[in-house]
């Protein structure tokens, strides 16, 4: 007689996982963590073998909030603060003479000493009278919802690093970002959605990838999930036409049967419960998510606030409109990515830096001009910046034509509205050349202290225990929370 051995449940568990083509089990993504897991009867174990249960539920904050969620525009590559934000009468008088001091430069090989003065004019705008370049149409119509800031720095000039200063504290990769601390320390509204979101653009993923996005050292739900840039926006959300429905149903209930029984045969394995509660919830995301992306039921008067209709800011105008979307339907942060070096202007700036910004200006003044007609902006934070700004010098001096500028990090200019800020209001300044942040300084450190302020939160008390101890965001630098932009 033939003895066969049988088949364990893990092993047809994971052979049916295995084989099967229903799309769903890629869409359990590492957000779904620990919702609604399916219990099994809990058996008596020992406290100090207890693994801490980790959720997306929302959570008490240490003070009242004045912020719910946060869109972030990042514009990678180190948009042109003197060119756009930061006006230098200095500059246009030096401008074709050498620099009356030190420069540091990034590419020495292609440095010059000779000033630059802005191509382009500025002028006031709104009632707060901030003065902004004839490069930012869009912007200058919101003016008087923002603190635009002039003074922030992060002192290490390279791309990589200021990104990691930026997004996770430290110049060093590994850590978790923004968007990981917010959703581990406030938990989501939707039930159904990601807590959060990374669009990235289509000309390609930003300098450093996922580090962009990414939970760092917190556990894995706490990820940013990824919308592509095109259709479909998340792959392999819903099974095959032939199927769906019935035939789908029927495999959810007998995937929930195995996984039923896998779990009772490892009691107290929260990420289990939680991975097996994934393919439930991502059932329910098939619906919402595909109503959450799509922009169909948008008016045309809407989709034009967001320049979808002008070829050249269509693209990232539907990304800033489905953010808003998102944001509606209780995703905690979502970030919107330019692609790799769309903002790193070293050459031939006179053409390359009005297209860039032809791209995303009236799609990100028509974001707060929409949140703000929808009651929404009080709530929601909304940030504009990127990794540096640049130099006062002229990059490449090969002729008026082929001109840029090499990065900047010691003093750069980004933008923020809503969540608890005030607004007409400019904040901190750069020398007399716009080269160093001079007045009232801000370092990631400080940002960061004032945004989790404004979300409720100490900085330094939401904290995660890793190798014995105790992690924040700000992990113990020098900071401070910018209370004078606070409303």
């Amino acid at each position: 007689m033939n003895h066969q051995k049988p088949i364990s449940a893990d092993h047809s568990r994971r052979h049916f996982l295995a084989s099967s083509s229903m799309g769903i089990g890629s869409v359990a993504l590492s957000w779904l963590l620990n919702q609604d897991p399916l219990q099994a009867k809990t058996p008596v174990v020992r406290p100090e073998l207890e693994k801490k249960h980790f959720d997306l539920k929302l959570k008490p904050t240490h003070h009242a909030p004045k912020a719910k969620s946060m869109i972030s525009m990042f514009m990678q590559g180190g948009p042109s603060h003197l060119d756009m934000f930061d006006p230098k009468p200095m500059l246009q008088k030096y401008d074709g003479k050498k620099f009356p001091g030190d420069i540091k430069y990034d590419n020495a090989a292609q440095a010059s000493s000779t000033v630059l003065g802005s191509p382009w004019k500025f002028s006031k705008h709104g009632e707060c009278g901030t003065e902004l370049s004839e490069l930012l149409p869009g912007l200058s119509e919101v003016v008087d919802d923002i603190v635009l800031m002039r003074s922030m720095h992060t002192g290490v000039n390279n791309h990589g690093q200021s990104i990691y200063a930026m997004h996770s504290g430290r110049i060093l990769p590994g850590r978790p970002t923004l968007g990981s601390w917010l959703t581990y320390g406030l938990g989501c509204e939707s039930e159904n959605l990601p807590a959060y979101i990374a669009m990235v653009d289509p000309g390609g993923a930003p300098v450093l990838g996922v580090d962009n996005w990414t939970n760092g050292w917190l556990p894995s739900l706490y990820q940013g999930t990824v919308i592509r840039p095109k259709e479909p926006r998340i792959l392999n959300l819903n099974a095959p036409p032939h199927l769906s429905g019935k035939a789908q149903e029927k495999y959810l209930d007998f995937l929930g049967k195995l996984n039923q029984k896998h779990l009772n045969q490892h009691p107290g394995e929260d990420d289990l419960s939680a991975r097996i509660a994934s393919y439930e919830l991502a059932a329910k995301m098939q619906t919402a998510a595909t109503e959450a992306l799509d922009l169909s039921k948008e008016t045309k008067a809407t989709q034009a606030l967001y320049g979808i209709d002008v070829s050249e800011s269509a693209e990232f105008g539907k990304r800033c409109l489905i953010s808003r979307r998102l944001i509606e339907r209780g995703v905690r942060f979502v970030q919107i990515m330019t692609g790799n070096q769309h903002w790193d202007h070293h050459t031939s700036m006179r053409t390359s830096l009005p297209r860039t910004c032809k791209r995303v200006d009236v799609p990100s003044a028509g974001l707060v001009k929409d949140l703000k007609q929808r009651g929404l902006l009080d709530e929601t934070l909304v940030h504009w910046g990127g990794e540096m700004g640049r130099l006062p010098v002229i990059q490449n001096d090969a002729g008026m034509a082929k001109q840029g500028r090499d990065h900047n990090t010691y003093g750069f200019s980004m933008w923020l509205a809503g969540g608890g800020l005030k607004r007409g209001m400019t904040y901190g300044g750069t020398d007399e050349f716009g080269h160093h942040a001079v007045v009232d300084k801000v370092s990631p450190s400080d940002y960061h202290a004032t945004l989790m302020h404004l979300f409720g939160m100490d900085a330094e008390r939401l904290t995660f225990t890793r190798n014995g101890a105790e992690q924040s965001l700000i992990d113990k630098q020098v900071n401070r929370i910018v209370h004078e932009i606070i409303a």
